[in-house]
């Protein structure tokens, strides 16, 4: 296929539309280069500097020289820890059983192109985080959306209904981006079974397992007969303010990671060493600033859901976990011009719910990684601009 300036590329690579997250990053950035006064709740990064014991660690390897290709699986020292932690969830895994990976991403990558063969499904609870699409076209898989009325409980029965012989794998995230949601563990167990049923799997994208406020967090495979049809996926960036390290993992039964590692072999060979090492730093030291994190976005989350509760016009879940809500405007039709309208009129950038899926129009989501104080700010525009 040809672009208009005659260059020859994959169908697949013109079939990638934009992140609508990015398009508002990028239209906030230009108009903070210009001296907009702007509240950025669009982008899901903490906003804290990533633990110096960490980054001081990294330094440490550096200078002793662990700067080499490592072991395409990760380090062993580093795969224990991430079984430690992981036990931690009630998930049961040896060093063995996981593969550390370049971020979460790279995790969900690598599964896809394990798991699904062209023209399987890969079916996916909406609203979503929309990279599962790409994921799933980059494997060549059919993506099968299926929406969840509000306020967003896993249904079961939906997904069960669409699960058949041609499913390669069903993608369940929780706590939710971008809803917030944290899952119940009944209709989890009905839909591993289901897909355990098909000969599918479950891949547990567990990235935001870390910050959940409500009640301990159990990882999915923990939760069900079937955990070894359970592909876990984690990573440092969200906890330990680490996105920039780019530093992830799977976790599952020894196959699926002996073919997995095999296709990372291919692709990125293995992830930095020094951000295994800090990696490790994160998972085995101290973790004082983790936990201050911890309480800085649980009492945001508090402020925000109360917020919310009061402004007219509006409705979202409380969040469960991660670091947003998920905001149903009354009357709102066009969530992108909705989102570019408080961006120019009323200096508050949240990213629009049609980036998270067909049927989610009309909705925002909102970051409250941010400052109380910039959060306060923000939701007064918000409020003054569905005022309107």
């Amino acid at each position: 296929m040809h672009d208009d300036g005659g260059h020859d590329f994959a169908a697949r690579a013109n079939g990638f539309q934009r992140s609508q997250i990015r398009v508002m990053f990028d239209l906030a950035e230009d108009a903070a280069a210009n001296g907009a006064d702007l509240v950025r709740l669009e982008v899901g990064e903490p906003d804290f500097d990533t633990p110096e014991r960490i980054t001081q660690s990294a330094f440490e390897a550096v200078r002793a020289g662990a700067t080499d290709y490592t072991a395409s699986t990760g380090i062993d020292p580093l795969r224990r820890a991430i079984a430690d932690e992981l036990d931690g969830y009630e998930l049961d895994y040896d060093p063995e059983q996981v593969l550390v990976t370049v971020g979460g991403m790279e995790a969900l990558h690598v599964t896809m192109l394990t798991l699904v063969d062209a023209g399987e499904k890969v079916i996916v609870p909406s609203p979503t985080w929309p990279n599962y699409e790409i994921h799933a076209a980059l494997a060549d898989g059919q993506f099968r959306e299926v929406p969840l009325p509000y306020p967003y409980d896993l249904d079961a029965d939906r997904l069960i209904d669409v699960i058949d012989d041609d499913t390669a794998a069903v993608v369940l995230t929780t706590p939710s981006n971008p809803t917030g949601r944290v899952y119940d563990p009944e209709p989890i167990r009905r839909v591993v079974a289901s897909a355990a049923t098909h000969d599918a799997y479950v891949i547990a994208d567990e990235v935001y397992a870390g910050l959940t406020y409500d009640r301990d967090a159990t990882g999915i495979a923990a939760l069900v007969d079937h955990p070894e049809r359970v592909v876990t996926v984690g990573s440092l960036s969200k906890t330990h303010a680490m996105t920039g390290w780019r530093l992830g993992w799977l976790a599952a039964d020894e196959p699926v990671v002996e073919a997995a590692t095999g296709v990372r072999e291919a692709t990125t060979s293995c992830p930095s060493a020094p951000s295994q090492h800090a990696a490790l730093a994160a998972l085995t030291g101290p973790n004082d600033a983790e936990r201050e994190m911890y309480a800085a976005f649980r009492e945001r989350r508090d402020y925000v859901a109360n917020r919310l509760a009061e402004m007219s016009g509006v409705r979202a879940p409380r969040p469960e976990g991660a670091f947003y809500a998920f905001l149903d405007v009354e009357g709102a039709t066009d969530s992108m011009a909705l989102a570019r309208e408080l961006l120019t009129d009323h200096g508050v950038v949240l990213a629009p719910g049609s980036g998270f899926g067909a049927g989610d129009e009309g909705r925002l989501r909102l970051s409250f990684a941010n400052s109380k104080q910039r959060l306060r700010v923000g939701l007064d525009r918000l409020a003054a601009g569905l005022d309107e």
